[in-house]
């Protein structure tokens, strides 16, 4: 039975999505109302990473929490979307690395909201940012780490007037209906978060858009921490070593696995680095060796959905939804096939939004076959699509009905030895596959 604070919860939100038309519609001027009649409490809130980008942020801003934390830092964080429950998206910083908001407290936070607001136009997604601002005033702690919803420029929270300093991760074509059709023009509006005198800290980006990023911050004035130029993240005997002006780490691999995760810790090592926080070598190692970030090459090691799938075979689950979120975890499982050879097989859930033929021509000549399944969303594909789009880049392809049936048809293609198999596509069917295997995020 659900708990009445989370039936009051569901109700707000529900009542907030009818204020506005569409679910996205970038604008400041509603968020700069609301925020106005609540006070301000973006300008209560603790001293912010503000971190902008396509892919990457949310595991740059886990290795930033897990750094800080293992410094004894209390540390709020807002990101997005969330996987199985609104919540979330809201962790107030406390002892012992803080915890998920109530369902009693962002109810709370929410109905101030919803008040303040009246019935005038707002997107969720405003709302949702401004309870998270009431909710950070409100909860004292050292810092907060912000991650962008979409863009930048005219994102919820650019807000934030003079944060510590402003992330940038990788930037590839994504959200174009809204950015931009052009990777320069995309770059353009996520450069939209940097400030006068506030550090521009810059990830490994395509030539193009490490233009954009550097010529905006060089218009406003923003010091410049540019990966390759002022700091550098290599892979060196598997460890990660850090370099920029100030010194040289040589640091264990981080816990996120991948190559881009490497990038990912260095963005937010030259981050911490650039506001002027020095972290003891100690909790950086920690950092690196602690962070979690579901659905992000997340291996599935129990829960509902094991059962499903051949004895033996690796379940992983990851978030990836645009060309480059899929070269990168292609990349991955390249690396993962030169450790321990198994036959790999994709379970895809996408976007009709997205590129999925950019996505999916990642995994060529690595995949023995694709199964397309179906998503809980309005704006899903069709699994027959997804697996005529795999069909079509020369992979061998089926669709399932669901997660559960497609785990089952793998166990019947008679892979020896068991495959490896990975579940990917969008953020939601990974919320999904969460949900339904009984570990969702904490």
């Amino acid at each position: 039975m659900t708990p009445p604070f989370m039936t009051q919860v569901d109700s707000i939100l529900t009542r907030l999505l009818a204020l506005h038309p569409k679910r996205i519609d970038l604008s400041l001027e509603r968020m700069w109302r609301v925020l106005e009649r609540l006070g301000h409490p973006q300008r209560r809130a603790p001293p912010a990473f503000h971190v902008a980008g396509t892919n990457g942020k949310g595991s740059t801003i886990a290795f930033l929490r897990a750094m800080l934390e293992a410094a004894g830092k209390s540390v709020h964080v807002y990101t997005s979307p969330n996987l199985v429950r609104v919540n979330e998206r809201f962790r107030l910083g406390g002892p012992g690395g803080g915890i998920l908001v109530s369902d009693a407290a962002l109810a709370e936070a929410l109905a101030e909201c919803e008040r303040a607001n009246g019935t005038e136009p707002i997107t969720l997604f405003e709302i949702e940012t401004a309870a998270a601002f009431v909710l950070f005033a409100r909860h004292p702690a050292d810092m907060l780490l912000l991650e962008v919803g979409l863009g930048g420029r005219l994102d919820a929270t650019n807000v934030i007037e003079n944060p510590l300093a402003s992330i940038v991760t990788p930037v590839s074509m994504d959200h174009i209906e809204f950015l931009g059709d052009t990777l320069e023009k995309i770059a353009a509006e996520k450069a939209g978060i940097f400030r006068n005198g506030v550090p521009a800290v810059i990830a490994p980006q395509a030539i193009a858009a490490s233009a954009v990023l550097e010529r905006v911050a060089g218009k406003v004035r923003a010091p410049l921490h540019v990966a390759g130029q002022h700091w550098h993240a290599n892979v060196e005997n598997g460890r990660l070593v850090y370099s920029d002006e100030q010194g040289l780490f040589d640091l264990p691999p981080p816990k996120l696995f991948g190559r881009h995760q490497f990038d990912n810790a260095g963005t937010a090592i030259a981050a911490l680095r650039a506001a002027g926080i020095r972290l003891p070598v100690r909790a950086i190692e920690q950092g690196l060796t602690r962070a979690e970030w579901p659905a992000r090459l997340q291996r599935l090691t129990s829960g509902k959905l094991i059962a499903f799938a051949p004895a033996g075979a690796e379940i992983w689950l990851d978030g990836g939804h645009n060309t480059e979120g899929g070269r990168a975890i292609a990349a991955a499982l390249g690396d993962l096939e030169e450790r321990v050879s198994r036959p790999l097989v994709l379970v895809v859930g996408m976007l009709s939004t997205k590129d999925h033929d950019g996505f999916l021509r990642n995994f060529t000549g690595l995949v023995r076959r694709v199964i397309g399944v179906p998503m809980q969303q309005d704006k899903g594909m069709a699994a027959s699509d997804i697996a005529g789009a795999a069909l079509a880049a020369g992979m061998p392809a089926d669709a399932a009905d669901s997660i559960e049936a497609a785990l089952a048809a793998i166990g019947r293609l008679g892979f020896d030895p068991p495959p490896r198999i990975l579940i990917t596509g969008s953020l939601y069917l990974a919320g999904e596959v969460l949900a339904a295997n009984g570990t969702e995020p904490v």
